[in-house]
C-alpha cells in the first residue's frame, strides 16, 4: 500500500470521530510540500467558517522556515475565529502526524486564542 492510500486511511478514521458543528467547529490542516493550509468547518451544514494558509501574503512575505509559517497560519486563523466569536474547536490532523509543521498549527491556534 502506498503512502498516499495509507494516509487517506488514516484521514477516514479520523473523521468518523470528529465533526465540527457551527458552535465548536473542525480545525482542518492539510499540508502540501510547500505550505500547510487551515480552515473551521462546521460539518453539519457543510460550511467552512474561516480558513488561513502560508500562502497568504503576510505570512508568506516573511523570511522564516516553513514551521514558523505554519505557527503564523495558525494565529491567523484563530484571530479569524475570534472574530467571529468561536473560542473551541476541534483539531483534524488530517492523518498527518500530530509533529512538526501539523503541530506548529496547533500551537499557533492555542497562542491565538483557540481552545481544543
Amino acid at each position: 500500500m502506498s503512502k498516499l492510500a495509507q494516509r487517506q486511511k488514516i484521514r477516514y478514521r479520523i473523521r468518523k470521530k470528529v465533526t465540527g458543528t457551527a458552535a465548536k467547529p473542525r480545525l482542518s490542516v492539510f499540508r502540501s510540500n510547500a505550505d500547510v493550509y487551515c480552515q473551521l468547518i462546521d460539518d453539519v451544514n457543510g460550511v467552512t467558517l474561516a480558513s488561513s494558509s502560508s500562502r497568504e501574503a503576510d505570512i508568506a512575505a516573511q523570511k522564516v522556515v516553513k514551521i514558523e509559517k505554519a505557527k503564523l497560519a495558525g494565529q491567523a486563523v484563530a484571530k479569524k475565529a475570534a472574530a467571529l466569536s468561536i473560542t473551541t474547536c476541534v483539531f483534524d490532523r488530517g492523518g498527518n502526524l500530530y509533529h512538526g509543521r501539523i503541530k506548529a498549527v496547533a500551537e499557533g491556534a492555542r497562542e491565538g486564542g483557540l481552545q481544543f
